[in-house]
């Protein structure tokens, strides 16, 4: 299937998943996540769970990497005012969030972290193959923060559905993800 198929299709599997059936996955999604064997994590690039989305609850996610390391040093999105770019911002038990034009929250803080420095990023998606590569919204945000990510960043996406077997339109600017936590698999790409 192509990208625009995909995404609508996944897109309505997740719409159709009650609250109660999202708070059971993500706890399954948990434990999976827990499973794995994390080198130690000093910087985690997360994001806000789009709740209009029906997306995974990140904050569960992100809370368990800050309990490994107290110390972390946590950035979340922000879109470019330009409108062209996103930039990851530090933020602290003081910043204040507010929700911008796509719907997602965003730090008001304005410390940038640069791509590099992660250790760990988590991803967005609708939906994965099973060599990685992932189907966000379509703007094309995190492939261009992804490309100037490290190599030994580990790049992880949360899904509640698993992979499908291939995405027919990939884009050579596709950057795929390192590990995808499903409620029943970890996939390791």
């Amino acid at each position: 299937m192509t990208k625009r198929e995909l995404r609508k299709a996944f897109k309505e599997k997740r719409n159709s998943l009650s609250a109660a059936e999202r708070a059971k996955f993500d706890d399954l999604m948990l434990i999976q996540f827990q499973t794995v064997d994390l080198p130690f994590v000093y910087s985690l690039f997360t994001y806000w769970p789009m709740e209009h989305h029906n997306e995974p609850n990140m904050h569960l996610f992100t809370d368990y990497i800050e309990f490994r390391n107290p110390e972390l040093k946590i950035a979340y999105p922000k879109i470019d005012p330009t409108g062209d770019k996103m930039v990851a911002i530090l933020i602290d038990e003081e910043t204040a969030f507010r929700k911008n034009n796509f719907g997602t929250y965003e730090p008001e803080n304005t410390e940038i972290i640069r791509p590099a420095a992660f250790d760990m990023a988590f991803v967005p998606l609708l939906a994965i193959d099973m060599e990685g590569y992932r189907i966000g919204y379509g703007k094309g945000f995190y492939d261009k923060f992804l490309a100037d990510c490290g190599d030994d960043c580990l790049k992880v996406g949360f899904s509640y559905f698993e992979p499908v077997e291939q995405i027919a339109d990939k884009h050579e600017f596709d950057v795929p993800l390192n590990l995808c936590i499903t409620p029943q698999s970890v996939y390791v790409f």
